[in-house]
Parts: structure tokens; C-alpha cells; sequence
């Protein structure tokens, strides 16, 4: 079983990620695209156990109603250098309420870690085998002076 990064944890990954966008999955443990999901809510409700990610392209308003319902929603990162996924996981904790399990997945790397956590992102199913390692850039900086979903106060009204 894969292993990642959740809560500050190197846990195993009960979930596998659901890339076909045209056939739904037989059981329930499994991460879909939100289009699936979209087509296919009542089957994928059936199946029980059911969460979804966005693609790059994908705004959170497209979950409406349906964010409070999912236990995991997973943000699709297609290469590092693209940040719109930080803005989703913002977006999602403080827009929508998101209370549930946010989980980076795709193309981002260990030094971006401590910036999606920020970000409001408390899993990471990273392509990397050393995760032990790389939880170690959750300590990559002390403090930060913006705020952020971490963090709510800038430094300066911190003193």
C-alpha cells in the first residue's frame, strides 16, 4: 500500500486516484475527476466512500453545494511550476468551509510542502519513496509574515 504525507504523518494511503474520466470505479476507496463525478453523482454515491479532485482548470464553485459532503477533496497538480492549485486550497478552507482532508496530488515537490501547507493542504501524496525526509520541509522556515489558513495574524500583529 502507497504511503503519504497526512497530518505531519508518513501514513498509509487507503485511497487510490481515479483518472478515467469515462467509466466509474467498482467500489467505493477511490479519488475520482470531478467531471465523473458530475455525470455520475448518484452511481458514485451508491459506491460509498467516494471523494474527488480537481483538475488544474477546475474551480472549487464547480463542487457547490456537494464540498461539505466529501470526507477528502484532492487538488491535481499538473507540473510544478503550475499555482493555481494553492489558490484552490485556499479557496476551498476559506470560501467553502472545507473542514475535511485536502490532498495535493500530481506534479509538486518537497520544497513546496511548506507553502501548501499554508495554503490550508494537510495531505500530500508526493512521487517521491523518502517521505520521512521530506517532512522535514514542513520546518524549512520559523515564521511567515503574511497570513494564511496557519496562520491568521501577519507577523506584525503578532508582537
Amino acid at each position: 500500500m502507497p504511503k503519504i504525507i497526512k497530518d505531519l504523518n508518513v501514513v498509509e494511503d487507503s485511497w487510490q486516484v481515479w483518472r478515467d474520466t469515462e467509466t466509474l470505479p467498482a467500489t467505493g476507496g477511490y479519488i475520482v475527476p470531478l467531471s465523473l463525478w458530475q455525470a455520475h453523482k448518484e452511481e458514485l454515491l451508491a459506491l460509498g466512500n467516494i471523494a474527488v479532485f480537481l483538475a488544474s482548470d477546475q474551480s472549487p464553485k464547480l463542487l457547490g453545494t456537494d464540498v461539505q459532503s466529501f470526507t477528502l477533496i484532492a487538488v491535481d497538480f499538473p507540473k510544478f511550476a503550475d499555482g493555481r492549485g494553492f489558490s484552490y486550497g485556499r479557496e476551498l478552507r476559506e470560501q467553502h468551509g472545507f473542514t475535511g482532508e485536502l490532498r495535493a496530488i500530481g506534479d509538486f515537490m518537497r520544497d513546496q510542502l511548506y507553502f501548501l501547507k499554508r495554503c490550508g493542504f494537510n495531505s500530500f501524496a508526493l512521487q517521491s519513496d523518502d517521505l520521512d525526509e521530506a517532512l522535514a520541509s514542513f520546518n524549512d522556515f520559523s515564521d511567515a509574515y503574511q497570513p494564511s489558513i496557519d496562520q491568521a495574524l501577519p507577523i506584525f500583529r503578532r508582537r
